[in-house]
């Protein structure tokens, strides 16, 4: 490697049998994560939300520029206009019937099992919501201007550590995905040069929630992977 500055990188000493262990026993526990469309309103903490958004800004990123911003919403009028806004770009994607819907039969079809519809109280329900947006520039310095890489990937990256944090909290999860998502750049006063990625919905699940069963169902070992 070129030459840079550096400094020491460790990670605890522990025998085979215990890796293996802590890694069954996380992933045990990460089997348990369900994306949840029912929420209680009651009060979260918003240090276990501030923590969850410093383990998602460890994430791995292009050049370390961390191209992500969290805007964390709790505000009752903030989570209704989001609501509002979702709700029409949803009402469009599934339509009155198949003919008007912006969704195609293929899509419309792989979403029956689950039961999503429109209608999406959890916006306004749970007790936080954090608005995830891009950086197309920025850098490290945070300067709007300079050029920022890999911005999807590394983003991803992110949100998927804010959720397993959450999860290990003992919160419900979901991510939310209207399309298009603009309004959230207005609604939650981000600049231009960012772009929204996704809301993560967080909160204590509600005393009747349910999954659809068809979450239930996962791929093997064998089916996602395989051995070179």
């Amino acid at each position: 490697m070129k030459p840079h500055e550096s400094v020491p990188y460790t990670l605890p000493d522990m025998s085979d049998a215990d890796r293996i262990a802590r890694a069954r026993a996380f992933r045990s526990d990460l089997s348990r994560r369900r994306s949840c469309r029912y929420f209680s309103d009651a009060p979260v903490p918003r240090e276990i939300i501030e923590q969850a958004i410093l383990a998602g800004g460890s994430a791995p990123s292009g050049a370390n520029h961390q191209p992500w911003h969290f805007a964390v919403v709790s505000s009752p009028d903030k989570k209704r206009a989001i609501r509002v806004a979702a709700e029409a770009e949803e009402a469009a994607f599934y339509g009155s019937d198949a003919n008007s819907a912006r969704a195609g039969d293929e899509w419309l079809g792989a979403l029956d099992p689950l039961g999503t519809d429109a209608e999406k109280p959890f916006l306004e329900t749970a007790p936080w919501l954090i608005v995830v947006f891009a950086q197309r520039r920025g850098g490290i310095k945070d300067d709007g201007t300079t050029q920022n890489y890999y911005v999807n990937e590394s983003v991803g990256l992110a949100c998927g550590m804010v959720i397993t944090t959450l999860h290990r909290a003992g919160l419900a999860t979901l991510t939310h995905t209207p399309s298009p998502m603009g309004f959230l750049r207005e609604i939650c006063e981000r600049p231009a040069i960012e772009k929204p990625a996704m809301i993560i919905v967080t909160g204590i699940p509600s005393a009747n929630a349910t999954v659809p069963a068809h979450a239930l169902i996962k791929k093997p070992l064998s089916q996602i992977a395989s051995w070179l």
